[in-house]
């Protein structure tokens, strides 16, 4: 997003065993650190004992609990939502989730600007290939989606045709539209990075109010929250291969809430520590999670920060925000510096995250005691901090800790180690 004796190491794994079907190989930990003041009450759940050892600590020394305890220099935490928060990423459903409905408000010749919008001409990486081992490129496969969307277009009632959603998505156009639009999402992403790829597919929601947006991604949420967590491949129909080819893309389909980290959000504020969100999806989208008391985090509004788009009143344009960060990477720590720190005066106590989009709040501030890594086994700059987690395991007051999961269910494991979605062995790093 721990430590333990021997003893009870050796009764976590067998408890493991049981009911992941695989034996976990909890690493060597040092003791937990002292029992926190009787005050300060964090459920145990699923995280590692170390870990709840060391935030019940944090708690009782910076808490309302605490007689060092200022009302005025309230502490504050901070968290990533996407596969921090909860299991997977609610952009990327949210995107199958429109998908899948076909709920865009945009003209053919709109959808035909917008799939281009700032993306560089040419191939994609070398990795997006089609049924025939040739390499993507741009154009084809827009031109596909061109002709994909302005027959559903034509044809779905929900536009400006008399089909019902279920006769459109049985057409072969429809196949085609989604195998091809999710695969020219993740081209763009792998190919030319975030910068390009994360205000990309924020721009779907062009034309629709606020209130539209929010409501989409209400039931978007509920949806992935029912289904099972599953790898889906879609593959073009071969009878319409187009310009682009036959392609086949892969969705990591569900939802899961983490009711660790909502618990901890509630147990933060109880002790007059504040908690924010930061989120590389559209702030919207995520404020509907963080807020809505049904989903359990009870974020205040105002605390949620992310991507925005500019607005025309209360609809939405295709054009990011002005002035307004980039929420991810380096973007967030602008964020926390602008719209936290001078305010406050002061950084964050405690920051959780996943990802090289987490990287740098999670490291940049001097007060933050400590940093909370999801472990994805993720190499590149997040396996960086990982790899310091995982040394200072023994340490009495490391900067930077590893909660484990079990990816299958979508659950966290009481240890730092983690089983990867389709694998039966746990790691501590990647």
């Amino acid at each position: 997003m721990k430590q333990t004796s021997a003893p009870r190491r050796g009764f976590l794994q067998g408890m493991l065993a049981t009911a992941a079907g695989a034996g976990l190989a909890a690493p060597a930990l040092a003791k937990p650190a002292a029992p926190a003041a009787a005050s300060v009450y964090l459920d145990p759940a699923k995280w590692s004992p170390r870990n709840h050892a060391l935030l019940t600590s944090i708690i009782a020394k910076h808490g309302n609990t605490s007689k060092t305890y200022n009302p005025k220099r309230r502490p504050y935490a901070v968290f990533d939502w996407d596969n921090t928060s909860i299991m997977n990423d609610c952009e990327e459903a949210l995107l199958m989730y429109q998908i899948n409905h076909l709920a865009f408000k945009l003209s053919p010749a709109e959808f035909s600007a917008i799939i281009r919008q700032n993306v560089p001409a040419g191939p994609f990486a070398a990795d997006f290939k089609n049924s025939a081992g040739k390499i993507v490129d741009l154009e084809s496969i827009c031109a596909d989606l061109d002709s994909d969307y302005a027959f559903l277009h034509a044809n779905f009632k929900g536009m400006a045709g008399s089909k019902s959603l279920e006769e459109v998505t049985a057409t072969e156009q429809f196949q085609d539209f989604r195998a091809k639009l999710y695969f020219l999402y993740e081209a763009v992403n792998d190919t030319h990075g975030v910068n390009v790829g994360y205000p990309w597919v924020i721009y779907f929601f062009t034309n629709m109010t606020m209130q539209e947006v929010t409501r989409l991604a209400e039931a978007s949420h509920d949806a992935n929250l029912g289904m099972g967590l599953a790898k889906t491949k879609y593959t073009s129909p071969a009878s319409l291969p187009g310009k682009a080819g036959v392609i086949t893309t892969t969705h990591f389909a569900g939802i899961r809430l983490c009711t660790e980290i909502g618990t901890l959000m509630n147990t933060f504020r109880q002790h007059g520590i504040d908690v924010y969100v930061s989120t590389a999806s559209l702030e919207d989208v995520v404020a509907v999670f963080a807020t809505l008391p049904k989903y359990g985090y009870h974020v205040a509004r105002e605390n949620v920060l992310g991507l925005r788009l500019e607005q025309d009143g209360d609809v939405l344009k295709n054009a990011y925000r002005k002035n307004w960060p980039l929420n991810w990477g380096p973007g967030k720590s602008v964020v926390i510096r602008q719209e936290l720190i001078a305010k406050k005066g002061y950084g964050p106590l405690f920051v959780a995250g996943d990802s090289d989009g987490d990287y740098d709040m999670l490291r940049d501030f001097p007060e933050t005691e400590l940093g909370l890594i999801v472990n994805r086994l993720k190499k590149g700059k997040i396996g960086e901090l990982s790899k310091a987690a995982a040394d200072s395991l023994k340490a009495e007051k490391p900067r930077f800790a590893l909660q484990g999961r079990f990816e299958q269910t979508g659950n966290w494991l009481p240890v730092e180690t983690t089983i990867k979605y389709g694998k039966s062995g746990d790691a501590l790093l990647g």
